[in-house]
This record gives C-alpha cells, sequence and structure tokens, in this order.
C-alpha cells in the first residue's frame, strides 16, 4: 500500500463495499478511502443538481484527509467527483471519471426540459429502479436472483458475493436492499443538466477518463464533451458501464495507468 491517498466515490445504488476487489487492486499503488454509502445522510438529502450531495462529499474529505487526495469516482461519483473538484480544487490533486460521460449540449437541454415537463422517467434508469425488488427471505435467495440476471452475470463472481455482502441489511422479513430504491430513483430524476458549467476551462485539476468500450450509458449520454474536457487523458477498454465490477484488474490497471499520466 502507498501512502497516496485515492478518495473513490461509488454510483448510485451500488454502496462502497461492492467495488472491494477493484480496491484491492488499487491498494498495491495507493490508500483507498471511501464513504460506505452515499445519498442517505438527511444532513444532505437528494435535490435537483446534487448540490447538497456534493456537500456531504466535501465534508467527507475535509474530515477523512488532511491532504489533497485522487478523486475516483463511479457513474455518479464521477459526476460529483467533478463538482467538488470545481468548487475546492484544494481538496484534490486530480480527477479519475469510470465510465462517468458528462451530459452537456443538447442532451442537456432535453433532460432539462424532461425533468421540468415530469415525464424524464422515459429518458432514465428511474423507470426500472422505481419497481426494483426490494426484499429476499435471505442472502443466498437474492444471491441466486441476481446471478441468474444477465446484468450480473457479467460480473466477476466475488464483486457480485460482495455486492450481496454490502449491499443488504437485515429486515424483519429477510433481507433488503441497504440504498433505498426511493433514493435511487431520486437521484435519478434529479442528475444534475448544468454540467457545461462545471466543466468550463480552464479546469482547476488535471482530469481523465477511464470507460467500457461496450457502455450504453457512454452511447446515450454522447462522449463530446467528456473528450473535451479530458483531451488525451481518455481511455476505453474491454467492459460495459459496471466495469469496475466486470473487470476489476483490468480497470485498476487502467486507472493506476492513467493516475500516473495526470500526475506527471
Amino acid at each position: 500500500m502507498s501512502d497516496t491517498a485515492i478518495h473513490f466515490v461509488h454510483g448510485n445504488s451500488f454502496p462502497s463495499g461492492t467495488y472491494n476487489t477493484l480496491f484491492q487492486h488499487l491498494r498495491a499503488h495507493y490508500s483507498v478511502h471511501a464513504l460506505p454509502m452515499h445519498c442517505h445522510n438527511p444532513q444532505f438529502p437528494v435535490t435537483d443538481g446534487w448540490p447538497a450531495l456534493v456537500q456531504e462529499l466535501i465534508a467527507a474529505l475535509e474530515s477523512m484527509h488532511k491532504a489533497p487526495v485522487i478523486l475516483l469516482g463511479h457513474s455518479m461519483g464521477g459526476m460529483l467527483s467533478l463538482m467538488v473538484a470545481r468548487q475546492r480544487p484544494d481538496l484534490v490533486r486530480c480527477v479519475v471519471l469510470l465510465d462517468a460521460p458528462v451530459v452537456a449540449g443538447w442532451r442537456a437541454v432535453l433532460l432539462r426540459y424532461a425533468k421540468f415537463r415530469k415525464f424524464d422517467d422515459k429518458f432514465s434508469p428511474a423507470r426500472f429502479s422505481a419497481k426494483r425488488r426490494t426484499l429476499w427471505p435471505d442472502a443466498a435467495a437474492a444471491y441466486q436472483q441476481y446471478a441468474e440476471k444477465p446484468m450480473f452475470q457479467r460480473w466477476e463472481p466475488q464483486a457480485l458475493r460482495d455486492y450481496v455482502e454490502h449491499g443488504l441489511v437485515a429486515h424483519p422479513e429477510g433481507v433488503t436492499l441497504r440504498f433505498k430504491r426511493e433514493v435511487e430513483t431520486a437521484v435519478y430524476r434529479t442528475l444534475p443538466h448544468d454540467l457545461a458549467k462545471t466543466i468550463q476551462a480552464p479546469f482547476p485539476v488535471p482530469v481523465g477518463f477511464v470507460g467500457g468500450e461496450d457502455s450504453v450509458e457512454c452511447r446515450l449520454a454522447g462522449m463530446a464533451a467528456t473528450q473535451k474536457l479530458v483531451g488525451p487523458y481518455f481511455k476505453r477498454i474491454a467492459g460495459g458501464h459496471l466495469l469496475p465490477m466486470e473487470a476489476p484488474q483490468a480497470t485498476a490497471a487502467a486507472v493506476h495507468q492513467m493516475i500516473q499520466t495526470l500526475l506527471g
């Protein structure tokens, strides 16, 4: 383990423990830190554009670290990392966006309009998360259900075990999701639609992107704004949007290479 610190910010609905296999590979080069779970502290509610979630991450950085850190954020976590780096660059050495494309241009205009007209569920994962199953008789039953889904069949087996271990909590009728379905849906419904302001040049810290070649999220979001932001610090590897769980070793290697390049 190195004294060089990464602060990791997880994706929507996946508590940080889900990424433990990725962390194990990163710890060959870095100390890895993270809040166990974002978005559930009533002091930092989920509201449009996520301003309180940004403050939650700032508070975590201030309390957990004595020096600037590398921010590594997956999906939602990447967007939060960008917004924090813009507001408080004194806390951040560099940012690595892990399959976290920036929504800007006409897509951001469409997102803003859809939110205003209250039909954004038609264009976001909220239409799925609002109906997500939340209760199982035990962890084994949850694992079995997930293991049969094509999405989770792409994951490394240990990553799925980590998700079941860290993503479920006890319930009077068995086990339930730790990351509440209602919160996950609220996060999708309040996606920032004004990131163009956040990424205006010059950005105060170096930023790189590591994403999946088969990421549907990248295709839907478009990559023009992200590529303009990161310039040459852009890399795609085999995998989809959930590549940290699908290919944790390859993801860690790409992240390490990106960090070394960003920090020179």
